[in-house]
């Protein structure tokens, strides 16, 4: 491909609506333009990284023995009113009539859809098991769409769904889209931890995030210094960690405490630990009110303490709520004497003779017992995790915190749109059985926003090769030269023909232009050919994510190339 007959519209200046790195380059770099909130044009280069993406997608779920199907945008409303999702889902799904007044939606996702078309055509056992996948465009109405591809409206998502005639059927499915999600994301350059999550708005039993990891990540997850354990903060397990405050049984005591409310204000005025405090929050669930006790140096993780109740919401008790609750204001709520409800953290049981709130303004209780003088109702790990925590699956490993993006998402759905679509099917012995489903994910438009996060410098985009709209950028520095013009024709009909994708810069521009268009585009290998060097009989290979540049005789330049190419799409 020619430059000079490509369409690659780079800009100099960094747009003003663009948040994020990924956002700026690829707008800069000629990848996307803005159409509407949300909504983006994929320009040549864009969509070629796209494509690359999209093929290694491909391979690894054929690999998997998943097959490819298509299905429309376009949902009736009736297929989400029977799983229930119609109202459930919110204002994110995009809601229309035709000219009939039939009511529609544009797919943000396709489990409708797809288990409409299985409890149809699948009624043995023997059809099973069966993984269908697509990549298709999608669109969430997103309220804030921002960060260009990374929290776009419309979007490219590979999705997939597998049908099983039994639990075990589903998790040897669900372990078969997990490796072949990591195959993916290793083909594709990146730095990813898979992560254990929380099953959200998708529902199922268990769920595991691809996340790429980025500074500008959005979410926050774990992993262990010494074994596979990663999770989301929201679903990272907690270790019970011992904290003896003291082992002498010290007889309960009110102490005053004026105007100190915090956790750093009563800890200081009282000369204690904050790890010493025990932490009352008063909390409504599904509008029953509970009290969550943790320590005084950690944080309540709302999904868990959810997860644990059993319930669909919790929120935090107004200050009147709170005062009604415990018969003091904020800050000096206490377990002691208390008749609702209270969940407290495992982290807490090693705790003796701590501090807490007394339940009447500007009064705290030392020398608190379990058992002596109050008993939690239940005990679950409801805290966030944080650095330096033990890691809760091996012995010697601790958790360190990272920043991500997610990419892909793999779930066990169980019997969750089965039953309420009644996907059923007639097992070995004639009986009607339902479904077992799991769906999995990909992101395929902010995998390529993700990496860019990931991979980049001040000079622009520094693509992995295997998702790189080219492998290589011949850079003919004069091409107005023979000598120069003939060699770059040469090198680039060498590479074409060897199967390497290959950019020919051959505008008449100025050597620093076509230097900095080509690190701002990222192509990972850059060839210079200048009258100077040609002199010897020599180019210029530059690598764009180590800098290196290395002086290659004419003859080695293209042998050289192959290799590192074969070498990056083989690895």
């Amino acid at each position: 491909m020619r430059y000079s007959q490509y369409f690659i519209p780079t800009v100099k200046e960094t747009p003003a609506d663009a948040e994020v790195i990924s956002h700026q380059l690829m707008l800069r770099a000629g990848m996307i333009r803005k159409l509407a909130a949300g909504i983006y044009n994929y320009l040549p280069l864009g969509l070629r990284s796209i494509r690359k993406v999209e093929n290694i997608i491909r391979e690894e779920m054929n690999r998997a023995g998943a097959i490819e199907l298509l299905m429309p945008t376009v949902q009736p409303a009736e297929l989400w009113q029977e799983s229930g999702r119609w109202e459930q889902y919110g204002k994110e799904l995009l809601r229309f009539k035709d000219r009939k007044d039939a009511e529609f939606c544009l797919g943000p996702t396709h489990e409708e859809v797809i288990t409409d078309l299985v409890r149809r055509e699948v009624k043995s056992y023997r059809q099973m098991p069966l993984n269908l996948y697509q990549i298709q465009g999608k669109f969430r109405d997103e309220i804030r769409p921002r960060f260009g591809l990374m929290r776009g409206r419309e979007f490219i998502m590979k999705d997939a769904y597998s049908f099983d005639v039994d639990e075990a059927g589903a998790d040897n499915a669900y372990e078969k889209m997990y490796k072949a999600y990591r195959r993916i994301f290793e083909r594709c350059g990146l730095k990813f931890r898979a992560v254990e999550a929380d099953t959200g708005s998708i529902g199922g039993t268990s769920s595991h995030e691809f996340m790429v990891l980025a500074e500008s990540g959005e979410d926050a997850i774990v992993s262990c210094s010494a074994c596979e354990y990663a999770a989301n903060v929201e679903k990272a397990e907690a270790r019970q960690v011992e904290c003896v405050v003291s082992a002498e049984n010290g007889p309960l005591e009110k102490v005053l405490t004026p105007d100190r409310r915090s956790i750093e204000e009563v800890s200081s005025f009282l000369g204690v630990q904050s790890s010493a405090l025990l932490k009352t929050l008063v909390l409504l669930a599904d509008g029953e009110q509970v009290v969550a006790l943790l320590r005084g140096d950690h944080d309540l993780n709302e999904i868990k303490l959810r997860n644990a109740l059993g319930c669909d919401h919790v929120e935090m008790a107004s200050d009147e709520q709170v005062e009604s609750i415990t018969g003091a204001p904020v800050g000096f709520a206490g377990p002691v004497g208390l008749s609702v409800k209270i969940i407290a953290d495992v982290a807490v049981r090693g705790m003796n003779n701590f501090v807490t709130g007394a339940n009447a303004k500007d009064l705290h209780y030392k020398n608190v017992r379990f058992d002596r003088d109050f008993t939690p109702t239940m005990w679950a790990d409801i805290r966030n995790v944080v650095q330096g925590d033990p890691c809760p699956r091996c012995s010697g490993g601790s958790l360190e915190m990272w920043r991500g993006i997610e990419v892909g998402h793999v779930f066990k759905l169980g019997m969750k749109y089965s039953k309420a679509l009644k996907a059923t099917f007639l097992d070995a012995e004639g009986k009607e059985q339902t479904i077992f489903m799991g769906c999995y994910g990909i992101g395929v438009s902010r995998t390529v926003a993700a990496c860019i996060e990931q991979n980049h410098d001040d000079n622009g985009i520094i693509f992995p090769l295997p998702i790189a709209p080219f492998h290589c950028i011949v850079s003919a520095l004069d091409p107005k030269k023979d000598e120069v013009r003939i060699a770059a024709e040469s090198l680039y009909e060498q590479l074409s023909a060897a199967g390497v994708e290959v950019l020919l810069d051959d505008r008449d521009e100025r050597p620093g232009v076509k230097f900095k268009d080509a690190d701002l585009i990222g192509i990972p290998l850059r060839l210079v050919v200048g009258s100077k060097n040609l002199a010897e009989g020599k180019v210029e290979l530059k690598d764009r994510k180590t800098g290196e540049v290395r002086l290659l005789p004419m003859n080695d330049a293209v042998e050289t190339v192959v290799a590192t190419v074969k070498q990056a799409l083989s690895s």
